[in-house]
Formats: C-alpha cells, sequence, structure tokens
C-alpha cells in the first residue's frame, strides 16, 4: 500500500497524473496556504509559488504552516508554503517567486491550472485575462467581511474559469464600479478581514475543481463553476447567476484575444536547432515553417 492508495477510486492513472501537473499559486498569505497544502497531500507534483510578501505578525491568524519563527526572521511566504510541501512530498519539485505575478508570467505560462488567492479586484481581473489568453483554466478565490447593522456577513466564492464559458465579470465579481471605488481608496483603506476557516472552505471547494479537472473519479468533469460560501449559516451553493449564464458564452473575453501578443516565432524555431539528436521529424517540420516564414518576411521587404 502506497501512501497515495487510499484515492485509488480517482482513476487508474490519477497519481501519475498528478505527479506530472504542474500548479501555480499566487498568493500564499492565506487561501493560497491551504491550497497549496491540500495539492501536496493529493500528490501534485509540480509547483510554481507567487508572492512578493515576507509573513507579518497579523499572518498568523490563516497563513498555514506560518509560525513566531518565521515572523521573527521575515521569512517569504512562498519559502513556507515550499517548506510545508517538501514537508509531505520531499521530492517535489517547486519553484517559489517572491515577485509580484508579472514578473513571473514565463513561468505561468508553463502551468497546467493557476490558482488566484489575491486581494485586490484589479488584480483578479488582470490574473484572469492573462490565463484565457494563455488558455489556462483559472481557479478563483476570495472572501470578504461586511458589516450589516450590529452584525458581520462573512461570505466568499470560489469560481473555475474556462476559456469560453463565464468569467468573473460575467458573474459580476469584477465590475467597473468596483474597480473604480479600488482605484480611489488604494492606499487609504484599512487592511482586509481575513480569517483561517472561510479560507479553508473556499480554498477546498477550489481543490474539488482542480480534481474534477484533472482525475476521472465522476462522470461530468467541470467546464466551469461558481460556488457561493455564507460563513454565517455554513452554506455553500451554485450561485443563482452562474445557472442563468451556464448556456452563454462569455462576451469579455473573445476567442481573437488569444496568445502571447509578444511571442515570436523565429525565436522559438531557432531554439529547436540545438538539439544534440539531429532533426527528427517534428524539427524538419519546423524548418519547413521557418522557412515559409522568412519567404513571407522577403516579400514583405
Amino acid at each position: 500500500m502506497n501512501w497515495l492508495s487510499r484515492q485509488s477510486f480517482l482513476g487508474k492513472n490519477s497519481s501519475v497524473v498528478l505527479k506530472e501537473a504542474k500548479v501555480g499559486i499566487v498568493g500564499l498569505g492565506g487561501g493560497g496556504s491551504h491550497i497549496a497544502q491540500q495539492l501536496a497531500h493529493v500528490g501534485v507534483g509540480n509547483f510554481l509559488l507567487v508572492d512578493p510578501d515576507s509573513i507579518e505578525e497579523h499572518n498568523l491568524n490563516r497563513l498555514v504552516g506560518g509560525t513566531v519563527r518565521d515572523v521573527r526572521r521575515k521569512a517569504s511566504k512562498v519559502e513556507i508554503a515550499r517548506r510545508v510541501i517538501l514537508g509531505v512530498q520531499p521530492h517535489a519539485d517547486i519553484k517559489p517567486m517572491a515577485c509580484i505575478w508579472q514578473h513571473a508570467v514565463n513561468e505561468l505560462r508553463k502551468c497546467d491550472v493557476i490558482f488566484g488567492c489575491v486581494d485586490s479586484f484589479r488584480e483578479r481581473d488582470e490574473l484572469e485575462r492573462f490565463c484565457r489568453q494563455n488558455l489556462i483554466p483559472y481557479i478563483d478565490i476570495g472572501m470578504d467581511v461586511t458589516k450589516v447593522g450590529p452584525d458581520y456577513l462573512v461570505a466568499g466564492q470560489t469560481l473555475l474559469s474556462m476559456p469560453g464559458q463565464p468569467c468573473l465579470r460575467c458573474v459580476g465579481v469584477i465590475t467597473e464600479e468596483r474597480l473604480e471605488r479600488e482605484a480611489e481608496t488604494y492606499g487609504a483603506a484599512g487592511p482586509h478581514a481575513q480569517v483561517i476557516w472561510p479560507n479553508g472552505v473556499l480554498a477546498s471547494l477550489a481543490v474539488g475543481f482542480f480534481m474534477q479537472l484533472l482525475t476521472p473519479w465522476h462522470r461530468k468533469p467541470a467546464i466551469g463553476a461558481y460556488r457561493e460560501y455564507d460563513a454565517n449559516s455554513n452554506t455553500v451553493r451554485v450561485s443563482p447567476k452562474w445557472r442563468s449564464l451556464e448556456e452563454r458564452k462569455c462576451p469579455h473575453h473573445p476567442e481573437k484575444d488569444r496568445g502571447d501578443p509578444t511571442f515570436d516565432i523565429r525565436q522559438w524555431l531557432d531554439r529547436q536547432d540545438t538539439s544534440p539528436a539531429g532533426p527528427s521529424l517534428i524539427q524538419k517540420l519546423l524548418e519547413e515553417i521557418r522557412d515559409f516564414w522568412s519567404a513571407v518576411m522577403a516579400g514583405r521587404r
């Protein structure tokens, strides 16, 4: 019996699929730390961890794996997540990047799935657009605490954003009004209220979407999903907004808006010539494509 034997119901080759999968996690301060821990336990073998921040004392109420010693030595959040993952999988391939995600786009493009666990609506909007352009499934989590009279409403959502399917704008999580209000209060707003258990619920939903995408453990894999969490009543439901959109294609990310606008096929083709094994069939095909490209460029001149 190996360490993953009790999840063999996920599919005959599920352990291999998970081991070979590469997952990007953007934001490791709350929900992202839960996601990193859970993905390590289910057997994901390759991680890209992106967060520019170091742990502070106020992070201890929600950052899985963070310790007082980490606060004292100002450990980066990505290194803490790396330590948690290696504690479960000593041989996992982990690339920690202590930077903003925009500086990690070349590595993010290599991911099979990207999880977004960032605070601002602007970042979530831009990260989802990046994933749509690169045809990468994006799983977003977010929560908020709102004062209603004498009480507080704690709520959140998890969305699986797939190319062509409804996006964060479609379901109303991202709106121009929210983006404008966020920009106006930038730098003056107080800290976002966060606690560990709603982050844990939302992270578990996100990992559930991921498992549906990669492993054939039931007949209906997820092609997009949106769940709302009400922490006051401890309930999760399919968003009514999502139900009304399931048959509609996303108008905010058109199919023509795909690919990396900075990609240069000539540079990519040149790199294929460095193979020590000599020209393969695919390399010969690439040479034909390069010749065609050169002829086109010469015609333009």
